[in-house]
């Protein structure tokens, strides 16, 4: 999935920094992800920590960290079931195609008529099973993990869902198929969460916190909008020309109240190792940061460039350079 601020690219150089400063043997070791977005750094050290929480506000985030960190034992019967669902028909009324499609309001063009009827099929083929106790917790979202994201790859966008392209391009005429959503197999117990990361940090504990949080103004809740719809699938009145549901602004995106928010999460933090990983274009300096987290332990800094996230390269973008930096701030408390 293109991911803005995803950490794929960044992993090796993440699980190196880190190992650095908690010790290369991590097994007895709880790691929090507290802002996991689609879960690749907290999948980066599932295999080789006790533990994994993974906890973020976003439903399509949650589903997917359900299903890759959470799910940790085999289903057997699950490509049975996921057989079972590219074989459904169409369905001629279902919310996404009735808002998302043209064929369906006649001016938002997010999928094909066809991947539209056949996302609401699907959707709600998991949700009858779950509700008739046909399907466990597990396979309920390792298949709806499975859904969001090959509906993502025919969705008919620029790379997010902050507005869908005039025409249906090539990538989104073929038709929905569901792969399946693979996870890594480790038999320990792992918990996700989908809450407010300053309330959830005062209830969890462990050895090494990873913060992830947005850099800008821009937010989340508007650039997935449409997984956020799909994972939940409720019925709304989408907003304007997007569709928009309402949706809460971080308080990470705001200049006037990030550096507060940040400092209560620092505070509150009962883990012996904070990292956070901050680019340079964000909305808090080097300094501040430094500044904050020098405040309670000992601090230190890791730098890696690469290159930006495609989306938004574009001429008419505030950034203009083709690199960033990313920071890998580390507090030992």
């Amino acid at each position: 999935m293109n991911y803005i601020g995803s950490k794929l690219k960044l992993a090796s150089f993440l699980k190196q920094s880190i190992t650095s400063v908690a010790g290369n043997d991590l097994s007895e070791k709880t790691f929090c992800d507290i802002f996991a977005g689609t879960g690749i750094v907290g999948r980066t050290f599932k295999s080789s920590v006790r533990q994994v929480i993974a906890n973020d506000i976003e439903r399509y985030s949650y589903v997917l960290n359900k299903n890759y960190i959470e799910n940790s034992v085999d289903i057997p019967e699950k490509f049975g079931y996921l057989e079972m669902l590219n074989d459904l028909p169409p369905c001629e009324d279902g919310f996404v195609y009735l808002n998302y499609c043209l064929a369906g309001n006649g001016e938002r063009s997010y999928f094909s008529d066809d991947n539209g009827r056949k996302i609401d099929a699907v959707r709600l083929r998991i949700q009858r099973w779950m509700d008739d106790g046909r399907i466990g917790e597990n396979l309920y979202y390792f298949l709806l993990c499975s859904l969001l994201e090959s509906a993502d790859r025919v969705a008919n966008t620029a790379s997010v869902y902050g507005a869908f392209l005039k025409e249906i391009k090539k990538s989104a005429q073929k038709p929905l198929v569901l792969e399946p959503a693979s996870f890594e197999i480790d038999n320990n117990v792992h918990r996700v969460y989908m809450e407010d990361a300053n309330g959830l940090v005062n209830k969890i504990s462990g050895d090494i916190l990873y913060m992830d949080p947005p850099y800008n103004e821009r937010q989340y809740g508007a650039n997935y909008h449409l997984l956020n719809t799909i994972a939940e699938y409720r019925e709304f009145v989408p907003k304007g020309k997007t569709g928009l549901p309402d949706y809460g602004r971080s308080p990470y995106c705001s200049r006037a109240s990030i550096k507060d928010r940040f400092e209560d999460l620092v505070r509150n933090a009962r883990f012996k190792y904070l990292f956070l990983s901050y680019n340079n274009e964000g909305l808090m300096s080097v300094e501040e940061i430094r500044a904050i987290m020098g405040r309670y332990g000992r601090y230190d800094l890791f730098t890696q460039d690469y290159r930006r996230f495609k989306a938004d390269r574009n001429a008419n973008r505030t950034y203009a350079a083709e690199q960033t930096t990313e920071y890998l701030h580390v507090l030992e408390k």
